[in-house]
């Protein structure tokens, strides 16, 4: 035996493999990576959904407010339509063409310049017209100085009543007496009911969608409302206040044109 420091042997196990901590980060960067885009891609996807929605919900509005007056669900309006005769005029090409108007977005308040005159008398002027031919003219309603309404062309047409605006209004002629133009007290009151349950049938404001036939044209009509402003703005503010008084919340889906 030799002499010296013995050696043993030992039997060393091999170390295990590290992990490459540099190789992890790097694949959780790529993972966090991956996730965020699948993220922002998912944001671009629900707000283009979401736009795509509100525009199809305005196209449905302006669709069915340019046809039927579509109302707002939380506007009161009068919803119970006054007492109407109507007399619907024969089509023809001077009173009643029988075309169809682009929605309902004003209402004209005209005088007849025919003092001493009825609602039917007016309205039967109109249907002569067919056969003299003299001229072009006609009104969906016509108001009387008793308060009669009698109604000669539906509100989905046009009539021959407010020139440039025949296309998207109403127009109301009212008989008078009086040489100042000024209306019989029962006409009035016809009148602000009238356009009080228009201006629910068709969404109007009775500030900014009560026009006078002289905002058109500048034409003296109705006579006595161009020469007394004041008038004009109280006649608006009445279909307001009865509007307030009489009206009440109504669906929408219960109110459907004449």
């Amino acid at each position: 035996m030799s002499k010296g420091r013995e050696v043993r042997n030992v039997n060393r196990q091999p170390l295990p493999d590290l992990p490459d901590l540099g190789e992890d980060r790097r694949h959780e960067r790529i993972r966090k990576k991956k996730r965020k885009r699948r993220k922002r891609a998912l944001i671009r996807i629900t707000i283009a959904s979401i736009l795509l929605a509100v525009m199809a919900l305005i196209g449905l509005v302006l669709h069915f407010r340019g046809n039927v007056g579509i109302l707002s669900p939380k506007k009161k309006i009068v919803a119970e339509r006054p007492p109407i005769d109507v007399e619907l005029l024969t089509i023809n090409p001077y009173s009643r063409p029988g075309i169809a108007n682009d929605g309902v977005k004003a209402v004209v308040v005209h005088y007849t310049a025919n003092p001493g005159t009825d609602a039917l008398q007016n309205r039967n002027y109109f249907e002569s017209l067919k056969d003299t031919e003299e001229t072009y003219a006609s009104s969906q309603f016509v108001i009387g100085q008793d308060g009669s309404i009698v109604q000669c062309v539906p509100t989905a047409e046009i009539a021959y009543a407010s020139n440039d605006r025949n296309h998207d209004t109403v127009s109301i002629e009212c008989c008078y007496n009086n040489e100042d133009g000024s209306f019989e007290d029962a006409t009035y009151d016809s009148l602000v009911y009238l356009l009080a349950w228009l201006s629910g049938r068709f969404d109007l404001d009775p500030e900014t969608d009560i026009i006078r036939h002289y905002d058109v044209t500048g034409k003296l009509c109705p006579l006595y409302y161009v020469e007394n402003e004041d008038a004009w703005d109280k006649l608006k503010d009445d279909v307001a206040d009865y509007i307030e008084k009489n009206g009440s919340y109504v669906d929408p889906e219960d109110v459907r044109e004449e």
